[in-house]
């Protein structure tokens, strides 16, 4: 534990973009040799798109850093957060500290998006992508990364988590991410069973479902407990009969060019034509 605690107190920038590109790199490779879905599409066209939101949402991290920094620093010094409020074994510190930032930094944020019309319209750009592979994985308007970076930084104070676990934690979001949207043929034993820990790859893909309701299941990025527990949780037998986009957004020129797609929340508002709920539900 030392060692690990050591790595991350101390990781130099380069080692996290190798963690990044090194997992997306991994993962794109896989996907091209067991895809559940086939390659009827310019991987390296579709690739380029989705690289375009990465380098803006890392960007946007960096901007963050600091901030996170502070925050971090300041509730280790103060014992602000979860974590301080009990004396507990190292490795459940981590563990406890890992769920919650998930919970916070994660699902809350990604729930948050899809019952706020105005956060909606942000994180929309992620759902419009109708060849969901790894690369999707950070296909985030400059605008969701913003809310997710300001929920990151509330994570933290929560928990009151020090900085080698904050690294721990979107270095482990960051690849959990990559590997629940990857385009794997995954052995379904293995994923139903991987699933009751943590976001599988056919547990994602059903939140990437093109219509209502399943859009709005399934927000967790790497540990499950979070869908069950707060019954968003969805299960499709079959996923090669799931359709990948958003019902809205069909379009080629709506959802590849990115001019458009960095318009999109600032276009009028579409409701969702397999919509559970009237549109008068949603929060204004």
């Amino acid at each position: 534990m030392e060692n690990l605690i050591h790595f991350f107190e101390n990781i130099p920038s380069q080692y996290r973009a190798a963690i990044l590109v090194g997992g997306l790199v991994f993962f794109w490779i896989v996907e091209g040799i067991i895809p559940l879905f086939p390659k009827n599409y310019n991987r390296w066209k579709h690739a380029w798109t989705n690289i375009f939101f990465t380098i803006t949402t890392v960007v946007i991290n960096f901007a963050f850093a600091s901030l996170i920094l502070v925050s971090s620093d300041w509730a280790v010094a103060n014992k602000f957060g979860l974590l301080h409020l009990v004396e507990m074994p190292l490795w459940v510190f981590m563990i406890v500290g890992l769920l919650v930032l998930d919970l916070v930094g994660a699902y809350f944020i990604h729930w948050l998006e899809h019952r706020v019309r105005w956060m909606w319209k942000f994180h929309l750009v992620h759902h419009t992508d109708t060849h969901v592979d790894t690369t999707t994985a950070n296909r985030h308007h400059p605008g969701e990364s913003v809310f997710r970076a300001v929920f990151t930084v509330i994570a933290v104070l929560i928990t009151g988590a020090p900085m080698w676990l904050v690294m721990l934690y979107q270095s482990a979001s960051a690849l959990f991410s990559q590997f629940n949207h990857a385009n794997f043929s995954f052995p379904k034993w293995l994923d139903t069973a991987i699933s009751w820990v943590i976001v599988s790859p056919n547990m994602h893909k059903v939140h990437h479902h093109y219509t209502l309701p399943l859009t709005d299941t399934n927000y967790g990025n790497i540990f499950s407990i979070w869908d069950r527990i707060f019954g968003t949780f969805a299960y499709v037998e079959d996923t090669k009969a799931l359709v990948y986009g958003i019902d809205t957004h069909f379009k080629p020129e709506e959802n590849e060019p990115i001019d458009n797609l960095l318009k999109i929340p600032f276009q009028e508002y579409r409701p969702p034509v397999g919509a559970k709920f009237v549109e008068e539900e949603k929060i204004a």
